[in-house]
């Protein structure tokens, strides 16, 4: 048994227009973006307790939004996905990139948002 839910709504922008959207998106929400990370800001809190952040990627990313999904046991996370019809992009040290059938991306990561998590996750068997 183990547990998850939709943690984080990520923007994706590559370095070259990043802080522009930033702003654009903080703007949007009414907040002044928070965080010290040269590669995220935080945006606030959106509906259900998940976070809204912006991410700076690599330029050839393209400008898109993905969810990362929160669990207490990644792998049987990702596995649960994938029987849903997800593929894995992408093992990387502590999450997984996958793809949804429609291809959108998306992450499976460990809990991230405490209380949140605890108050909102989904329990699987």
């Amino acid at each position: 048994m183990h547990r998850s839910r939709i943690g984080l709504v990520l923007i994706d922008h590559p370095a070259s227009d990043w802080e522009r959207a930033l702003s654009f998106w903080a703007g949007v929400q009414g907040v002044e973006p928070s965080g010290s990370e040269e590669t995220y800001r935080s945006l606030g809190a959106i509906g259900g307790g998940a976070s809204l952040e912006s991410q700076r990627t690599g330029d050839g990313t393209p400008a898109r939004i993905h969810l990362d999904i929160e669990t207490d046991d990644l792998a049987a996370e990702v596995a649960r996905v994938v029987g849903l019809g997800a593929t894995v992009l992408e093992e990387r040290d502590g999450w997984t990139v996958l793809q949804d059938p429609g291809g959108l991306v998306f992450c499976v990561v460990p809990v991230q948002t405490g209380e949140e998590f605890e108050r909102h996750a989904l329990t699987w068997d």
